[in-house]
């Protein structure tokens, strides 16, 4: 942890030094508080009010000049299940209009879906589940910077041997999957290098039949989790950490009620009802998370031994990694995103490519 230095930057970090003279160069006076790159997302659907799915470019930026307000600087715009046109409208909005956004920078795609196993839908629309086809996305393939699918469906090997060889820019991460073990260590072998929303949409951890979450357990692929202390206990959260280390990163997995008071939503257009920082459909089922990324940190520290750095690092530096983006460090060259918090991760000023776009006053 460096203390009483000076960050130097414009649109980049220039140097990170000691006390001098400032005299011509303008000042943010962190006053003692902590200071961190800004956060990444790689799993957020909406905030504010508004959804990627909507597919407007009022959409986007609504979600990105809200999510400043969390510490989010960047993040991966997250499609939903729905039928074939609504998702090659979202993502043709992202692809016209991402450059556009005034707040957090959209820095890719991540597609929820469409390539899923019916039996582990969970708030996805199951009669939009189809088998993976590369026609569908050929025209989005460099927006496209995350998929979650599930491996063990009809078509999923050549799916996913073809896209990790062909394109590996995009990370290829087993989710709302009912996969066994046995296939999910294959399909880590295949291209699959990430688990979304560990034990969410995803068959159980039995001492027989460990699934999904023994196989992430027992292998050195990244994943994230929603530590919204709702989708996951937390002392499996704590679990979680110790095991997985610097492979865990922190999504919200948030809808368009981020941020916005209890009331009726909707997610991928079925209804939500959002109480209590819980968000479900009719029949009960979890449906996304209102979960802000600062929260997150703060719930993780809380419940786990996970120290403050390792948290900063577990949504900065650890998914910009994963990503392959200079983002994610304040060190001379990357990106001038940047996030002044206290020590309960209350964030104060938000920074985005040098720029102030979030000052609480």
């Amino acid at each position: 942890m460096t203390e009483e230095k000076i960050l130097l930057f414009d649109k980049t970090i220039v140097a990170v030094c000691d006390m001098r003279n400032l005299s011509g160069i303008e000042v943010i006076d962190a006053k003692g508080q902590y200071v961190s790159a800004g956060f990444i997302d790689l799993h957020i659907h909406g905030s504010g009010g508004a959804d990627v799915m909507d597919a407007t470019p009022e959409a986007l930026q609504t979600i990105s000049e809200t999510l400043v307000q969390t510490g989010t600087t960047s993040f991966l715009a997250t499609t939903m299940t729905m039928s074939t046109s609504a998702i090659e409208n979202a993502l043709q909005n992202v692809k016209q209009h991402a450059s556009l956004v005034k707040g957090a920078r959209i820095i890719g795609v991540h597609l929820e879906g469409p390539f899923l196993n019916p039996e582990k839908h969970g708030a996805q629309d199951k009669q939009y589940i189809r088998e993976p086809s590369v026609e569908l996305i050929a025209p989005y393939l460099d927006q496209i910077r995350m998929i979650t699918m599930a491996p063990e469906i009809a078509g999923a090997e050549k799916f996913i041997r073809m896209l990790s060889g062909k394109f590996p820019h995009i990370i290829l991460s087993i989710g709302h999957s009912n996969a066994s073990f046995e296939q999910s260590k294959e399909s880590f072998a295949w291209g699959i290098t990430h688990a979304t929303h560990l034990f969410n949409a995803m068959n159980p951890c039995f001492h027989r039949e460990p699934g999904i979450t023994g196989a992430v357990f027992d292998s050195d692929i990244t994943c994230d989790i929603i530590a919204d202390r709702v989708h996951v206990h937390p002392s499996v959260l704590k679990l979680t950490h110790r095991i997985k280390g610097d492979k865990l990163m922190l999504i919200t997995d948030a809808m368009r009620a981020g941020c916005m008071q209890n009331g009726s939503y909707d997610l991928g257009g079925r209804p939500v009802s959002v109480e209590n920082g819980k968000a479900v459909l009719q029949d009960g089922t979890l449906a996304g998370s209102v979960l802000k990324l600062n929260e997150a940190l703060r719930n993780m520290t809380n419940v786990s031994d996970m120290t403050r750095i390792e948290a900063v690092n577990a949504v900065t530096c650890i998914p910009a990694k994963k990503l392959g983006l200079d983002l994610g460090k304040l060190e001379n060259g990357y990106v001038a995103d940047i996030v002044i918090f206290d020590k309960d991760f209350s964030i104060i000023t938000t920074i985005v490519e040098g720029e102030v776009k979030y000052n609480k006053g």
